[in-house]
């Protein structure tokens, strides 16, 4: 009962200074996950005896409502002409972030065997826009580059899924078949499911919601209910057919925001503060359990191997997955910092917990560590960031309209940000 009430403390604490403390770029993860850190040091929460598969649960249901509310802002039409910078980024700077942080990894570590290496780069893979939040949600971020962001965090994460997967089968020796060919079949697996599974809950969710509202048979309060479960039904059709929620989830929430129309910006807020919740309640177990627990384990080569995957790991694949487009380096610069890890990264980690793996403790360690680091830092330097950025952009675009930070992209509302009546 005691963390239940720390829980419903902090969440209240965090409610009620939310503005004040976004605006100085102090992130619901941030406040939340060192509260939590501060009283699993002071207090035996620590102690307290976590379920594992509870906690993966919660962690999957807050990143599955996050991306689904947040893909229900892109316009599937307009982001049909603004694939570019999103695809470079997945298709490109994606694998390369992984072979990178593999290579890193074996100089760091250089006596861990090589599949808990690869796992290691694996999951520390995808991005979270959200510990970043103000760079996807302040107007003074060109458009285009706040949607790449929006859209690679909004799909590596499901797309780096079957990779883990296999990379965790290898280090405990459970694959049987060529590694090509279980990334391969994996991935084709996850992916099918996932976009099958999306497309079908977004395209059910998006015309009931349609139809009953244009016949005014839904009221008010069911109006929100019933993205969330669409939501959740894509998670959950997609997991029954061995495909990737969290492809699912994103998938769904453009298709229902395509077919519901308008609507879409007023009928997510559940989802959103849902997700939040859930969220909020995972970051606070990260902070008091996970990060209390690894603080112990950490060495000089935990620390400089989240350094790395924080800055060279992340920012040489997105300079070289933009290179060519016409794109200038302080644009590339600013996308390549901001890929904060997040709730994904944690959700691997209690995967590979409750199976365990080779060199757990390390391994385990490395990516809490680096959470943590990209918590702290990618909150804090939004702010400056962002406003050093804006004058750059700002004055460049004035001085070449036709630039490539110039095109349009839709970004109809701003992530989580309730519209005003």
């Amino acid at each position: 009962m005691i963390a239940v009430i720390v829980v419903l403390v902090a969440v209240m604490a965090w409610s009620a200074l939310s503005r004040v403390l976004d605006r100085r770029g102090v992130t619901a993860a941030l406040f939340l996950a060192a509260t939590g850190l501060v009283v699993g040091l002071v207090s035996p929460l620590s102690d307290i005896q976590l379920d594992i598969d509870v906690a993966e649960r919660v962690a999957e249901i807050a990143l599955v409502l996050l991306l689904f509310s947040d893909a229900t802002r892109l316009d599937l039409r307009a982001l049909r002409h603004q694939l570019s910078w999103p695809t470079r980024l997945l298709l490109i700077g994606l694998p390369l972030t992984m072979l990178l942080g593999f290579g890193v990894g074996l100089i760091v570590f250089p006596g861990m065997a090589l599949a808990s290496v690869a796992l290691l780069a694996v999951m520390l893979a995808p991005t979270d826009a959200a510990l970043g939040q103000k760079v996807v949600t302040d107007d003074s971020v060109p458009p285009r580059v706040r949607q790449a962001l929006d859209v690679e965090s909004g799909l590596n994460d499901g797309l780096s899924v079957p990779v883990f997967l296999v990379a965790l089968s290898i280090a405990n020796a459970e694959i049987e078949t060529g590694v090509a060919g279980a990334i391969a079949g994996s991935m084709a697996a996850q992916i099918g499911w996932g976009l099958f599974a999306g497309v079908l809950a977004g395209l059910l969710g998006g015309a009931l919601i349609r139809f009953a509202d244009e016949r005014n048979w839904i009221t008010r309060a069911w109006r929100q209910v019933l993205p969330l479960a669409a939501a959740l039904l894509a998670f959950a059709v997609a997991d029954e057919l061995g495909g990737s929620g969290f492809i699912a989830a994103f998938v769904g929430g453009i298709v229902f925001g395509r077919v519901a129309g308008p609507m879409r910006s007023v009928v997510t807020l559940l989802t959103e503060e849902v997700g939040e919740l859930a969220a909020a309640v995972t970051w606070l177990a990260f902070g008091a359990l996970a990060l209390v627990l690894a603080l112990p384990l950490i060495t000089w080569q935990v620390v400089l191997y989240a350094v790395l995957s924080l800055t060279v790991v992340r920012m040489i694949p997105v300079a070289i997955a933009l290179a060519g487009g016409g794109i200038r380096a302080p644009t590339i610069a600013f996308i390549g910092w901001f890929g904060p890890r997040g709730l994904a990264s944690l959700v691997f980690v209690l995967i590979a917990a409750s199976k365990g793996v080779p060199e757990q403790e390390v391994v385990l360690t490395t990516v809490l560590v680096t959470v943590a680091l990209s918590i702290l830092l990618h909150g804090l330097t939004s702010v400056p960031l962002v406003a050093r950025y804006h004058r750059w952009s700002a004055a460049m675009m004035a001085e070449h309209p036709s630039s490539a930070e110039s095109v349009a992209a839709d970004m109809p509302r701003a992530r989580r940000q309730l519209p005003r009546h």
